[in-house]
């Protein structure tokens, strides 16, 4: 299979999927402004949207939308799905917990990347409603665990991950919410996560 990315975006969760699966993939750079690959090829063909990411399979289909991905990574690879209890909530708090991640923290970020200029008071609350998701994030590893679902690394995750990261590309500081901070660190510092970070030509 092939992963359409666009470096640091949301694709880059499924990329770090596929890399703590060991799964057998390909890469393919998207300039998304541009609408082509790396190969020259028009990306509409791929995803008539023109974002990323996109999984194209070994027979030609194609899935679409990052939670899709993500939630077919985690069947497919069940040891990157739930925590280990293997209760039956455990697939529903994943869905739970890929729903706020797209609805809110990542949405939070969205003026940020939108090549707008803002007046002051407008970047005091963009800054507000991204603490505000920040503070939701926080009470989210409240009940303990190194993970978002217990003790074990999740598909959620990876995804939080890359999200929380964008911080570092808007000047935002996490330095006000430590356990979040921390949590980032934790993830980073996964072989697959830093793996992940030099393909796509972002490691430190």
């Amino acid at each position: 299979m092939k992963l359409f990315y666009k470096p640091g975006a949301c694709s880059m969760a499924a990329h770090i999927l596929l890399n703590e699966a060991g799964a057998d993939y390909s890469l393919e750079k998207v300039d998304t402004g541009a609408g082509l690959t790396e190969t020259g090829a028009s990306y509409s063909t791929t995803n008539p949207r023109g974002y990323v990411p996109a999984l194209q399979f070994d027979n030609g289909d194609v899935l679409t939308e990052n939670v899709a991905i993500l939630h077919w990574l985690g069947e497919q690879f069940p040891g990157i799905a739930s925590n280990s209890d293997g209760q039956p909530l455990d697939r529903f708090r994943l869905l739970e917990l890929l729903s706020f991640l797209s609805s809110e923290l990542h949405k939070a970020f969205s003026p940020y990347f939108s090549g707008k200029d803002f007046s002051d008071a407008e970047k005091a609350e963009h800054l507000d409603k991204l603490n505000a998701k920040f503070g939701q994030f926080d009470a989210l590893l409240e009940k303990g665990g190194d993970y978002l679902l217990g003790d074990t690394f999740s598909v959620a995750d990876a995804y939080a991950f890359v999200i929380l990261n964008w911080t570092n590309f808007i000047g935002v500081s996490l330095e006000g919410w430590p356990r979040v901070k921390t949590y980032v660190a934790r993830i980073s510092a996964r072989p697959a996560t830093q793996k992940t970070l030099t393909e796509e030509g972002l490691a430190a």
